[in-house]
């Protein structure tokens, strides 16, 4: 009980015990802006976890409601989170020229931040109404809880696969879930609904696109002409089909992908048979790849 009740007291003076004046509003901006930089163009960190933090949410939510918590009134959550962010957003950028081959041109990519940036008023104004503490506050995370289930589950599976890459990322939008649910409710069943509803369905989603569906391209590892009668065969469909074959010698056949996996491709051309090996996975940055081999 006693360590309750000490975590209890922490998470309160963190999320509503601290005087969010405008000096630390632009010293938390510049902080964070400075981490993401070298997040960003630290060799080490490239493909990481900690990588993640120049291009996707996961951390900047976690300073959002730092910041919507810590404020006052609505009005002062919105003010404050919007400037923080328009503080913090083109510090990265700016941080980054001396050491990007892009040099100024490397600000392109901010605009989509941009975009965000104008939509963080709005949302913080809204967002402040999470320090009431109640269904309205469970409500108001849910879309913030969807997304972090599903990073969570994304990248604590993508961690299965190739371990330990984005373990901790997996982890932490994890912990952000259940502090979120340990701090803003009040109540055992709005904890409950808003930890198993947003996992459940990150699950499905997830395993519904775990595969890849898509079409594209692959080079025959050979210079083959097949005629116009030329047809191909794969020996497990469920992986991928051959949609066009190439009659101009370039070789590259057009091809549907379904999952991960390896097939056989039969190409049969009057008299003549080609089969090939087809591979089909992901690899450690968890992009789809694909290696063909020729078998006879």
């Amino acid at each position: 009980m006693e360590h309750k009740n000490a975590l209890r007291r922490f998470t309160d003076r963190l999320f509503g015990g601290i005087n969010m004046s405008w000096p630390l509003v632009i010293i938390l901006a510049v902080g964070t802006a400075a981490l993401t930089t070298l997040f960003l163009v630290a060799p080490v960190f490239e493909n990481t976890s900690f990588y993640r933090m120049g291009v996707f949410w996961d951390a900047w939510i976690l300073f959002a409601v730092f910041i919507m918590s810590n404020c006052k009134k609505p009005l002062e959550s919105a003010i404050k989170t919007f400037v923080f962010f328009l503080i913090s957003q083109p510090l990265i950028y700016l941080f980054q020229v001396p050491f990007s081959s892009m040099g100024w041109s490397i600000f392109m990519y901010y605009k989509t931040w941009f975009i965000w940036t104008l939509l963080t008023f709005p949302a913080a104004f809204i967002g402040w109404y999470i320090t009431k503490k109640n269904w309205l506050s469970l409500l108001i995370l849910s879309p913030i809880l969807l997304y972090l289930a599903y990073i969570s589950l994304d990248c604590i599976s993508f961690s299965f696969r190739h371990f330990p890459r984005m373990l901790f990322a997996g982890v932490f939008c994890l912990c952000q879930v259940l502090l979120y649910m340990y701090v803003f409710t009040s109540n055992i069943w709005q904890k409950l609904l808003g930890i198993i509803v947003p996992f459940a369905a990150a699950a499905i989603f997830l395993f519904a696109t775990l595969n890849p569906s898509m079409h594209a391209e692959l080079l025959l590892p050979d210079e083959v002409v097949f005629s116009k009668n030329a047809y191909a065969q794969s020996s497990d469909e469920s992986v991928a089909v051959i949609t066009s074959l190439p009659t101009d010698g370039s070789g590259i056949v057009e091809y549907d992908l379904h999952k991960y996996g390896t097939t056989d491709i039969t190409i049969k051309d009057g008299n003549k048979e080609y089969v090939y090996t087809l591979k089909v996975y992901e690899n450690d940055e968890g992009h789809t790849n694909t290696e063909v081999t020729r078998k006879k």
